[in-house]
């Protein structure tokens, strides 16, 4: 059996479950990313890298973590963005990226587990990013509070056919893009993300969400 017939398999022991999710996902989606295409348009003058997945790479000391928190901070004024704060317990890609696609951070577990079967099933596509044992790497992004890298970046925008755009604090690189590798894009997701050390969920300043939906039981 091929990796495809196998994820194929295995996605459709959970119809119930996926269904719902779809359910949910595109009610939110035709609010929620009519709002991300108006951010690809105000920030349609900067000039945007591509991303080359890689593992997470060494967190800064505290005088370079200061300078980067401050040019997010300056950036996000200028463009007049405004971050959805999402809890930093090592989970924060992950509740970020939940927050974009359902409006709720915590579906962070159902992100989390979507990617690693996503990078499980389509090996091939990934394995060349990541210097360590595959199957060691898998096991650590298996565990709540693991950090998502630029790797599990790339496995969510093929898992869910979505645009990842960063606003970043790097010096050189203010906006990184993420796009699936195999399909088109149907859905942009916004987020900032302060160099190795945090992701928030990103938003226009007048679109910020006010409350968080309460969590469905099905993704648990």
């Amino acid at each position: 059996m091929s990796e495809q017939q196998e994820y194929a398999r295995e996605s459709s022991s959970s119809s119930q479950d996926r269904e719902h999710e779809m359910t949910i996902a595109q009610i939110l989606s035709d609010e929620n990313h009519k709002v991300n295409r108006s951010l690809g348009k105000r920030l349609s003058h900067l000039n945007s890298i591509k991303l080359t997945p890689r593992v997470n790479g060494k967190i800064p000391d505290i005088n370079n973590a200061t300078l980067d928190h401050e040019r997010l901070s300056e950036r996000l004024a200028t463009y007049g963005l405004a971050e959805l704060r999402v809890e930093g317990d090592g989970n924060c890609q992950f509740r970020a990226l939940a927050d974009q696609l359902f409006r709720n951070p915590d579906y962070h577990k159902h992100v989390r587990k979507e990617v690693v079967k996503q990078l499980k099933h389509f090996q091939k596509l990934y394995e060349s990013y990541v210097p360590m044992d595959y199957k060691t790497y898998l096991k650590y992004m298996k565990r709540s509070g693991e950090w998502g890298d630029h790797v599990t970046l790339q496995a969510t925008a093929d898992r869910f056919a979505a645009k990842i755009c960063l606003l970043t604090s790097f010096k050189d690189n203010c906006l990184i893009e993420i796009v699936p590798k195999e399909k088109s894009p149907s859905k942009e997701l916004w987020l900032s993300f302060w160099s190795e050390v945090h992701y928030n969920s990103l938003y226009g300043t007048d679109d910020l969400p006010g409350r968080i939906t309460k969590r469905k039981h099905w993704l648990f």
